[in-house]
């Protein structure tokens, strides 16, 4: 179908004036090419035809996390689907222009994704009008500066976690985005994970009755990069390059217990650094200076006690990479990344300790798996969704900086918990 003149028209203008774009990338392949729709697509308030145009820069993607989830499986399966349907009945198409140092890793990224614009010139980005959203995948480092400098440039912005690698950071990041006035959000994958979300349904539900205690178990064997190349980048392990698991996976037990469980109050942690070298990308040995594991304890609005391992250095027999085990008075569930099994009151064995003889019970079998009543989409992609929607409706989206300045105030406390051998409380953060 051809589309009509004044959308082509305003397609060619905007690739035209688009920020260092280098020579417009073809893509030939129809499987590869961008819906059409989003040729069609306009500036945001604009509906020709029920499609807008959202202007999206990409910062950040080339890696693993942001070609995968936030590139391919979220931006390009948006576009592919038709756009973000709003209440009117609009549609909103991403149009994203990738942002990064190396010219040649964005123009194949670009050309096998059907993406038309490509720059390393992030200050020209910022510069464009008609992109109007900032997302940065990138390290967590330069991250603060990176969202100043679009939020300055009148920007809504939306990140990866951790906002940032210190708590001051953080919250001078939220006070700059709220003076501005922009829109503003954090990735917190997990509470979009289908083990999850029937998780919260049981909860919902009153399966559990009261709810008194939860067991986190997450983590796998990153290989050393000697014997095998390591699954993560070498930088995770390099603590003046914003590495550690702490760090790192702290921010997201935060956003999953306050939403699901209840409001973190106070934190107990021990980290440990358990591989002391390891072997970088270029096969050279360098010592670890980040902690690889840590071991936490929770305490919970309403006296919940939450316990978490976190680590890097251990070899997986359990259900998933991540399962929590959730302990209530009628009922317990283990919940993994995407299966959910329970075992209510009257279905709980009754053991009794005899360490003379074997296990007569089969204790995996008295658990019932919670069925499939949906189709769950891509996580990443959800909140993608609602975020879209934030930006160009104002719908209700709660997972803004202020939550992900939490993350970093909760790994600030266990930090410190963990320098001072002791308990430390977690006050409520105001901004």
């Amino acid at each position: 179908m051809r589309e009509p003149a004044r959308a082509r028209k305003l397609s060619q203008h905007r690739l035209a004036n688009a920020p260092q774009v280098q020579a417009p990338l073809r893509i030939d392949s129809p499987s590869r090419a961008a819906p059409k729709c989003a040729a069609r697509a306009g500036k945001i308030g604009e509906s020709g035809m029920g499609m807008r145009r959202l202007g999206i820069i990409m910062n950040g993607v080339t890696g693993r996390m942001g070609t995968n989830q936030h590139l391919v499986r979220s931006i390009v399966a948006i576009r592919a689907q038709g756009g973000v349907a709003l209440s009117n009945g609009d549609h909103v198409v991403p149009d994203p222009i990738l942002v990064g140092r190396n010219k040649e890793k964005l123009a194949h990224l670009a050309k096998t994704h059907g993406i038309a614009r490509i720059t390393t010139d992030l200050d020209a980005a910022l510069a464009d009008a008609n992109d109007t959203v900032f997302f940065d995948a990138g390290t967590t480092q330069m991250r603060p500066a990176l969202l100043a400098k679009a939020i300055a440039a009148g920007k809504h912005v939306y990140c990866e976690k951790p906002v940032s690698t210190t708590l001051d950071a953080a919250i001078g990041i939220v006070r700059k985005a709220k003076a501005a006035g922009i829109r503003h959000g954090v990735v917190q994958d997990k509470l979009f994970l289908p083990g999850l979300r029937k998780l919260k349904l049981l909860i919902e539900s009153g399966f559990f009755g009261r709810i008194f205690a939860v067991r986190g178990e997450f983590g796998y064997w990153v290989f050393e990069g000697d014997l095998q190349p390591a699954q993560r980048p070498s930088w995770n392990y390099r603590a003046e390059e914003g590495g550690g698991i702490v760090l790192d996976m702290l921010c997201h037990w935060r956003y999953v217990l306050d939403n699901i469980f209840g409001a973190v109050r106070s934190v107990s942690c021990i980290g440990a650094t358990h591989i002391p070298e390891r072997t970088d990308e270029r096969g050279a040995r360098y010592k670890v200076t980040a902690d690889d594991a840590a071991y936490t304890t929770f305490q919970l609005e309403g006296g919940l006690i939450a316990q978490f391992n976190s680590s890097w250095a251990t070899r997986v027999r359990r259900d998933d990479l991540l399962t929590l085990h959730v302990d209530g008075t009628h009922g317990s569930a283990v919940a993994g990344l995407q299966e959910v099994v329970t075992q209510q009151r009257m279905a709980t064995p009754k053991p009794v300790w005899n360490p003379d003889i074997k296990q007569p019970i089969d204790f995996r079998a008295g658990w019932q798996p919670v069925p499939d009543t949906q189709a769950f989409d891509n996580g990443f992609k959800v909140q993608w969704e609602a975020f879209i929607r934030h930006v160009a409706e104002g719908a209700p989206y709660t997972w803004d900086l202020v939550e992900g300045a939490k993350g970093v105030q909760l790994v600030d406390c266990a930090l410190r918990s963990w320098r001072e051998r002791r308990w430390i409380d977690v006050p409520d953060l105001n901004v």
